[in-house]
């Protein structure tokens, strides 16, 4: 009895101190409310921001658009349609003519609620608490922030009327697709204006601030509807609707128009990435929407008006070609023009990054790289004519074609193979280094796509990006200097604070000296004096160039290309069909060239005619195009540049190009690939 008694004397002092301690922490509670109550009194009323969103800047620093130009759609309250004030009030908070910023009725409710399921699912945030939230806070769930929140909801509910808070609120929440407010909501999903929205309308677009991405309907349909009838069913518990019009309402059908602002956009596309690169530096939705910041770029205005200029004006009209140009400074990575796409208005896809098509032969200088990395120079002689190759251990064989079906049958020069784009030589070349060897140089470069080690990659036959393969060709252009592809150079709040600022970064990762020979190779397709059996790739276009320019052209039945540099500018070009359609040799085939030379020789007008410079470890001498020997009284030559040491010793004779039988041949000349060109 003794044990039962101190028992329950042990629970009435447990008891006791627990109604203690309750007391205390109600006690602690009313007093820190006290404490914000007066804090927000005192504070007085707030200067609440406009909303302004981030302005985009080119590299001259004239304003070039902004984060959403339809975000900043602020309108007075009594411009909205009565629906959309009905549908949010009632499944937002439909108390909030009846309370002071908290609604403790539904707090305790939630409470409840999250209590039974273990949660905390359940929300119990009032229209002023969101709103607060929206212009002064961030979305960390803190105790601070929790705090703030209930200072600034108080500020808000003694300083505000309730009509400019639900004004507020209205014009400043998400909707998804990049809308911001009822106003952009409107012309986002319907294309009208919030004061002409039907009660389906409304209805709909009160319930995707819950989830903007969940209940778009663009994007998700069902689900979307789905809210709208939850709003709808608020809408009758709250009065303002009856069940019949509720469910009349959600039967009615919804016609969806994406809206689009039809002003004509500087850069449309490159802003589209501009807007992706502030997402990956996680500056928030609502910083960017209406946090006054300042966004400067590497946008180069003339550069990209001579793109849009020679696109417009090279591709026919109504022809179903779509096009993608990138332009970047090879030394920084500065993206300096681009275009994704014939017309924005029409498709914002944007091919420059997006899109991934075979590039053809443009992939071939990854291939000459390892070769000169693997013993090969410019001069070294392989025989072109049609060939059954064999690999993977005799088990498969393949059986390339050069175009048109013409060959040398004979040998020829690298240099020659490459202005000509020979494709038995770029195959037969992959195979003798190995396979793997392209694929580093791929990698070193930039190129992140995935890549198969076949003897068809030679040929450019895996599918990249336009922006990967400017990058890798600004390798090139840097001589082995790697760099990343950049759009933003600062951001800035209001007040000049820098928040963000870009630092240059390059990395050497391939070899400087075997980088510069394969430019100079490269500089090749629009000489002349390298034609053979067939022509150079670039003689079409050479007559248009007056600066000594790098590059290389690539095809295949359906994607035309041309990529290429200068030290100071590197840009590709893509032109092709959508959908893969079948392009046709002639006129289809020779438009990516025609943009790119266009284009080059504009953006370089003004700069040295040759900005190329030997690096330390290069010699130039004159070389026969057609032996790969010295030139000599009866062999004209052609200036070529090889890695020192590497250069040929050997004059060229008249007799078919031969070298003189009477000179002494050295015992490099009889090398690994001395053997490989007569085994071939």
């Amino acid at each position: 009895m003794r044990f039962i008694r101190r028992l329950r004397e042990t629970n009435k002092d447990y008891l006791k101190w627990a109604a203690r301690l309750g007391a205390l922490l109600a006690a602690v509670i009313l007093a820190s409310f006290g404490i914000l109550l007066a804090a927000a009194k005192l504070a007085g009323p707030m200067d609440i921001p406009a909303a302004k969103p981030a302005v985009f800047y080119d590299d001259r620093q004239q304003p070039i658009g902004k984060w959403q130009g339809k975000s900043s759609q602020w309108i007075s309250i009594d411009t909205m349609s009565s629906p959309i004030k009905m549908a949010t009030l009632a499944v937002e908070d439909r108390r909030f003519f009846q309370h002071h910023g908290f609604d403790f009725r539904r707090i305790a409710g939630s409470a409840m609620v999250d209590l039974r399921s273990f949660s905390n699912a359940e929300g119990a945030s009032t229209i002023t608490m969101q709103y607060a939230k929206n212009l002064f806070l961030t979305n960390n769930r803190t105790w601070q922030r929790k705090a703030e929140e209930m200072f600034y909801t108080l500020r808000l509910e003694m300083n505000e009327s309730k009509k400019d808070i639900l004004e507020g609120y209205l014009n400043t929440i998400y909707y998804g697709e990049g809308a911001y407010g009822i106003e952009a909501a409107a012309k986002t999903y319907f294309n009208k204006n919030a004061s002409d929205l039907t009660l389906a309308e409304a209805s709909m677009l009160a319930g995707i601030p819950n989830a903007p991405s969940l209940y778009s309907p663009f994007l998700h349909y069902n689900q979307a509807k789905m809210r709208q009838k939850t709003v709808l069913e608020s809408m009758v518990e709250s009065g303002f609707l009856t069940k019949k019009q509720a469910e009349a309402v959600y039967s009615a059908p919804v016609r969806l128009v994406r809206g689009r602002e039809k002003t004509a956009e500087e850069a449309p596309y490159f802003q589209d990435a501009v807007r992706q690169e502030l997402t990956r530096l996680h500056f928030s939705q609502k910083e960017l929407a209406s946090g006054g910041l300042k966004v400067y770029t590497t946008l180069n205005p003339n550069a990209q008006q001579a793109a849009e200029y020679w696109v417009r004006k090279t591709l026919p009209a109504n022809s179903g070609l779509e096009t993608a140009l990138i332009a970047l400074d090879p030394k920084t990575g500065g993206v300096a023009a681009m275009i994704g796409g014939r017309d924005y208005q029409k498709s914002p896809y944007n091919r420059a990054i997006s899109a991934e098509r075979a590039p053809g032969s443009t992939f071939k200088p990854f291939l000459y790289y390892a070769a000169l990395q693997n013993g090969f120079t410019p001069a070294t002689l392989l025989k072109s004519m049609p060939t059954v190759f064999t690999f993977d251990n005799g088990k498969a064989t393949y059986a390339p074609n050069n175009f048109g079906g013409y060959y040398a049958n004979g040998p020829i020069t690298m240099a020659q193979a490459l202005a000509l784009s020979d494709n038995i030589f770029a195959v037969k070349t992959h195979l003798a280094i190995g396979m793997g060897e392209m694929i580093q140089a791929a990698r070193l470069a930039g190129i992140t796509s995935p890549l198969e080690a076949v003897p068809s990659l030679a040929l450019g036959s895996e599918p990249v990006s336009v922006l990967e393969m400017a990058r890798g060709y600004a390798t090139f252009a840097n001589e082995g200097a790697r760099i990343n592809p950049q759009f933003i150079t600062k951001v800035t709040d209001g007040q000049g604070r820098v928040l963000y600022e870009w630092h240059p970064e390059k990395k050497q990762v391939l070899n400087k000296q075997a980088s510069f020979v394969l430019s100079q190779m490269m500089t090749g397709i629009f000489d002349s004096r390298l034609n053979g059996y067939t022509k150079v790739t670039g003689g079409t276009v050479a007559n248009m160039l007056t600066h000594t320019l790098a590059a290389k052209t690539g095809s295949t039945p359906t994607d035309s290309w041309m990529t290429g540099f200068s030290p100071d500018l590197v840009s590709t070009v893509w032109v092709g069909y959508d959908k893969g359609e079948t392009i046709n040799t002639y006129p289809d085939g020779s438009y990516a060239k025609e943009i790119w030379s266009h284009f080059m020789e504009s953006a370089l007008d003004g700069t040295p005619k040759n900005l190329f410079t030997p690096p330390e470890g290069v010699i130039r001498v004159s070389i026969d195009p057609k032996s790969g020997l010295l030139a000599s009284a009866q062999c004209p030559g052609r200036p070529t540049y090889f890695v020192k040491g590497t250069e040929p010793i050997l004059h060229c004779s008249a007799s078919q190009g031969h070298p003189d039988t009477k000179a002494k041949q050295p015992l490099r000349e009889r090398s690994f690939l001395y053997r490989l060109f007569h085994w071939w």
